[in-house]
């Protein structure tokens, strides 16, 4: 697992091989450091993070921008409230 802050102003934070609720809770952990308008781009590779990453963001108040499958990884871009 990474957290790494790009030159863009994103962060990306590698999670690839955790399984559930791992993903989300460390999401949901990475998002409480961000100020507000901060991009997370979340890598993972569990299936349930389709489901479990979404709901969280339905439950902070944040906006997921994006959502992608690129070779078994899910990339989540998420704007921080």
């Amino acid at each position: 697992m990474t957290d790494a802050a790009s030159p863009a102003g994103e962060t990306r934070l590698d999670l690839k091989g955790l399984k559930c609720p791992l993903p989300a809770l460390k999401a949901r952990k990475a998002l409480t450091r961000l100020p507000a308008g901060a991009l997370l781009i979340v890598d993972c590779t569990d299936p349930m993070a389709a489901i479990d990453i979404p709901n969280l963001v339905r439950e902070t108040g944040d906006a997921l921008e994006g959502q992608e499958r690129t070779d078994g990884v899910l990339s989540f871009r998420i704007r921080k409230a």
